[in-house]
């Protein structure tokens, strides 16, 4: 259990379902040409999930101090698992993700794209040990790779089969899971600034410069207000330009996602305690999860039309 916990489990299971429902709830259900059979798509999911696991692992083993403060029931090197295992974790699963990485990028005739296992490898390994620590540079650039988690899926499964004749629908496709990376990537953008200012005292134990530490508490509150609304103006844009003839997928943006946006925004502009700002951060995991959700509906509704 000390294992799924470090890997962060819910975390994967998120992953997990978005890129399972980017390809059997949108690609494949309007028969687009795709390059991923059942195994090369697995194999994808698993390259993700290690990836993931590996980058949970590591910034567990650099938040040790920090967490100590913040969470010291939740620690888990160094009490329940030592930090040698947890870097011979890191590692093997990194290596395993690079090695399928390489594989699978030739088995779709596009061997360059194994870089970008290489570079999220790296990206979450900087992230972990350096750019968490400082005013922004890692907050966004986790959020863009949570948003990689989705837009992986175009890349292996629609880049490579794009013909002359099918150029338009398979970049259509891409347009929406682009779509959805962005709203992936302005969430855990927003979800990243809560955090800092809940782990303020931690953070600054440990000698960060989170946001919160160099412009104060009050200062970063307000940031993440008006970042708050990004989201939600994201959202009611992508509603107004392809969804106004579907009354079901208005409803369901508006009751599971718009109105839990807004009440997040309301919170953040009062919140003054860790319980509140831990509160405000489940529900962004919540919308996460049903904005991601709504995928479902796609065949639903276009396919019954």
């Amino acid at each position: 259990m000390h294992i799924l916990n470090l890997i962060r489990w819910k975390n994967l299971a998120l992953i997990i379902i978005a890129q399972i429902l980017v390809k059997y709830a949108l690609l494949e259900p309007f028969d687009v040409l795709t390059t991923l059979n059942t195994l090369g798509f697995t194999l994808l999911l698993f390259i993700t999930l290690c990836l993931a696991a590996a980058g949970n692992i590591i910034n567990d083993i650099y938040d040790v101090e920090t967490d100590s403060v913040n969470k010291p029931n939740k620690v888990i090197v160094g009490k329940h698992i030592s930090e040698n295992v947890a870097y011979n974790l890191f590692f093997a699963l990194n290596i395993i993700a690079v090695l399928l990485g390489f594989y699978l990028a030739h088995s779709v005739g596009k061997s360059s794209f194994f870089a970008i296992f290489v570079i999220i490898s790296v990206a979450l390994y900087v992230y972990a040990s350096y750019l968490k620590g400082t005013v922004l540079f890692g907050n966004i650039l986790i959020s863009a790779l949570v948003a990689m988690s989705i837009i992986i899926v175009g890349i292996f499964d629609l880049l490579p089969a794009i013909m002359p004749q099918n150029r338009e629908t398979q970049l259509t496709f891409l347009d929406i899971i682009l779509d959805y990376a962005i709203f992936a990537f302005l969430i855990n953008l927003v979800r990243e600034l809560i955090k800092d200012i809940q782990d303020i005292d931690g953070d600054y134990k440990a000698g960060m410069s989170t946001l919160p530490i160099v412009l104060g508490r009050e200062r970063a509150n307000k940031i993440a207000f008006v970042v708050s609304m990004l989201p939600i103006g994201a959202v009611i844009y992508y509603m107004v330009t392809y969804l106004y003839k579907q009354p079901v997928a208005i409803g369901y943006f508006l009751l599971f996602v718009i109105a839990p946006l807004i009440y997040t925004t309301i919170k953040i502009f009062s919140a003054s305690n860790r319980f509140d700002y831990k509160h405000i951060s489940v529900v962004y995991k919540l919308v996460m999860l049903f904005g991601i959700l709504s995928i479902v509906l796609y065949p639903i509704l276009f396919l019954n039309s």
